[in-house]
């Protein structure tokens, strides 16, 4: 077997081997204000001499790449992909096959929605070894600065993770399964098929009432949180505005946001609209 290095997504470091070192970024090194001293993430990228990028690194961790570090930029946004997920992994296997140390640096867990497991499929059937480091993924890392827990006993004793980015020929998502009661559902990737999830959790028999948000750029200054109905958030969204990336919250836990949301000092204020009571708040 070819030894590499690591493919890494948390705080926590693993010993870089000689060969590739692929790093996966949790979501609160890429976008909260901690300082990056704090973190082994530092002595990470500087070991790099590659570095595969996405689109939702914070300018702040990619200042603290080493100059020498060759930078390739990766990013996917909707209709705009850099490059195919197969070229991606072609790229990364051919990086490691030539000795370098490679940082793949990306945004919440790698493993939930991040393509991580196709990346690192690649790795292993080329033979070059690698280690994985989980992240913070945006679900939980963006309900938190949104001031939304996800379980909660009295309200919420399951959560879904789901995506609402679909391919042609993609099975459809199981939406008898979602609307059960009694659980919170996370979209990733919704914003354009959001009128498509309230409309088939509702004809599922979810209430139109459940309590739902969306918020845009979570954990960034640029947070934005529109919240309400399922039946009114798409009509919501559409008014406000918004844009990629987004995040959706279902379920009785959003109301929570009212009383919380009030007590959060963790952002920067920004203007954001909460019309579950058609008035306007700030988040905090």
């Amino acid at each position: 077997m070819q030894r590499a290095a690591a493919i890494i997504g948390s705080a926590i470091f693993l010993v870089i081997a000689p060969g590739t070192l692929a790093v996966y970024v949790p979501w609160y090194l890429t976008h909260w204000h901690f300082a990056p001293p704090l973190f082994p993430i530092a002595r990470v990228l500087g070991a790099a001499d590659v570095v595969v990028h996405d689109h939702l690194v914070a300018p702040e961790i990619l200042a603290r790449l080493p100059r020498r570090a060759t930078r390739i930029y990766a990013g996917k946004q909707r209709g705009r992909h850099t490059m195919t997920q197969g070229e991606i992994n072609r790229l990364l296997v051919s990086l490691a096959r030539q000795g370098k140390r490679i940082v793949r640096l990306k945004g919440g867990d790698p493993f939930i929605f991040g393509r991580g497991g196709e990346e690192a499929l690649a790795l292993a059937r080329a033979g070059i070894a690698f280690e994985v480091i989980p992240g913070i993924t945006a679900a939980t890392g963006v309900a938190a600065a949104a001031g939304i827990p996800l379980t909660h006993r009295a309200l919420a004793e399951a959560c879904v993770l789901v995506t609402g980015s679909r391919r042609k020929g993609d099975a459809d998502l199981d939406w008898e399964g979602l609307a059960r009661p009694g659980q919170t559902i996370v979209v990733y990737m919704g914003l354009a098929g959001l009128e498509r999830v309230s409309r088939e959790l509702i004809a599922h028999g979810l209430s139109p009432r459940t309590p739902a948000a969306i918020i845009q750029q979570g954990t960034t200054a640029s947070q934005r949180i529109v919240a309400g109905t399922l039946a009114g958030l798409p009509r919501l969204a559409a008014q406000a505005h918004l844009r990629a990336p987004t995040l959706i919250v279902i379920g009785r836990v959003v109301r929570l946001r009212r009383v919380l949301g009030g007590f959060m000092r963790s952002l920067p204020a920004r203007p954001a609209l909460d019309r579950a009571r058609g008035t306007a708040q700030r988040v905090r």
